[in-house]
């Protein structure tokens, strides 16, 4: 049985609860594309971890598949997703980029 994550609410000005979750990502950005693993995922964007990262206010491009556990359904969910890069940030050696989603497909 998947065990329910308790999401992350640490910034009152945030509009949307950010759900920790790590998911494998493939990117695609105007520089090209790139292999990244989700940090956290809210309706509105993501936060993800990768050696390399797309210039902020660049457009990504991204497929997820989310586990049928945490949506609720029978099977897993693909969605792909249009957004672009907000922010970077880097702790020790680990480099993270936010996205903001501006638009998304479910895919069957």
């Amino acid at each position: 049985m998947a065990q329910r994550q308790k999401p992350v609410v640490d910034n009152p000005v945030r509009t949307a609860v950010r759900f920790p979750m790590k998911l494998a990502l493939h990117v695609q950005s105007e520089a090209g594309s790139l292999d990244a693993m989700t940090e956290n995922i809210s309706a509105n964007g993501l936060l993800f971890v990768s050696d390399i990262l797309p210039a902020i206010d660049s457009r990504i491009e991204f497929t997820i598949s989310m586990p049928s556990a945490v949506m609720g359904s029978a099977t897993d969910v693909t969605i792909h997703c249009i957004g672009r890069v907000v922010r970077h940030q880097q702790h020790g050696d680990v480099k993270k980029a936010a996205a903001v989603i501006d638009e998304y497909f479910l895919r069957a």
